[in-house]
């Protein structure tokens, strides 16, 4: 699957709605306007009306009164958030977007034991990439939220992205777990969660994919490398998701793909009752798009939303 083919699946779904949490910025307009043509979503903006109003302005957003388009008035970002959540809890929502606030608020309101999105499981990210040389999107877990998981974050966090990788279209997904050697070292904690790892997927206890490590970057994305090593492998070079053994691994992977690799990138926390998009206002439209797209392919039915599965 690549970026074409995660559109084309999106475009034939019905139109989703994006509940927005304090819609202030001019960049959520650009890409709601780009949403919009490409009919992928609709938008219910929260946040203070007479802003919002001037934000728009600014972009240009010429949906401002078509019927795919609504705005609550809320009057500071903590009553943004919570409307945005409570849209999602009512169903006139499927997908949560982080407008101009700070992530810590809209988190906080996601969390939250009464009226939040909790659902019991591990709350983590995965990033999606679609490299110029490759032919399939990339996706990377976890970058922005868990600082150094232990063994059961990781059980999680590699269930997480499976499921939402299955949603958008990877049938079973190929899981890499890095880490700087493919062989176990007792020294290297990252190599004896990979190993692990990869007998509870052959045990059952993680579900839906192919898991393979402890592999380096270069044999988790290249055959050519993982020959040369001599790794036998079903995941090693065909990676779909590649785990990293800590944030600062993540971010610097990350940001490495981006500046180096020419990367179109896109993000979304999953583990709540619905996908959240936490894009940064230095984002490209085309990167929110794509973070809208992945959030849209991944929504959770309304049974499971009530029900907080």
């Amino acid at each position: 699957m690549n970026l074409e083919t995660l559109f084309q699946k999106v475009k034939k779904q019905p139109t989703e709605t994006v509940a927005v949490a304090h819609a202030v910025d001019p960049s959520v307009f650009l890409t709601a306007e780009r949403a919009i043509e490409e009919d992928i979503a609709s938008f219910i903006f929260t946040g203070p009306r007479e802003e919002m109003e001037k934000a728009a302005k600014k972009a240009g957003f010429s949906f401002r009164h078509d019927p795919r388009v609504q705005w609550i008035n809320t009057p500071d970002e903590n009553s943004s958030a919570n409307k945005a959540i409570e849209l999602i809890k009512e169903h006139h929502a499927s997908v949560l977007m982080k407008g101009m606030l700070p992530t810590a608020v809209l988190l906080k309101a996601v969390l939250k034991k009464e009226g939040g999105l909790r659902t019991g499981n591990i709350l983590s990210h995965v990033a999606g990439f679609s490299l110029p040389h490759r032919n399939k999107l990339l996706f990377i877990t976890d970058s922005a939220m868990n600082i150094s998981p232990d063994l059961t974050d990781k059980t999680a966090i590699v269930q997480n992205a499976v499921t939402a990788v299955k949603r958008m279209g990877v049938s079973k997904p190929k899981v890499a777990i890095l880490a700087a050697v493919e062989t176990v070292n007792t020294n290297m904690p990252a190599t004896l969660d990979a190993a692990s790892l990869v007998q509870m997927s052959k045990r059952g206890q993680i579900n839906d994919c192919v898991i393979d490590g402890p592999l380096g970057f270069d044999s988790a994305v290249s055959t050519e490398a993982a020959e040369q090593k001599n790794i036998q492998s079903s995941v090693a070079g065909q990676a779909d998701i590649l785990l990293v053994p800590s944030i600062e691994a993540g971010n610097i992977l990350y940001k490495s793909l981006t500046y180096f690799a020419g990367a179109t990138v896109g993000g979304l926390l999953v583990g709540a009752r619905a996908a959240v998009v936490v894009s940064s206002r230095s984002d490209s439209v085309d990167s929110k798009l794509f973070s809208l797209a992945m959030a849209i392919s991944t929504k959770i039915s309304k049974k499971s939303i009530t029900q907080g599965e």
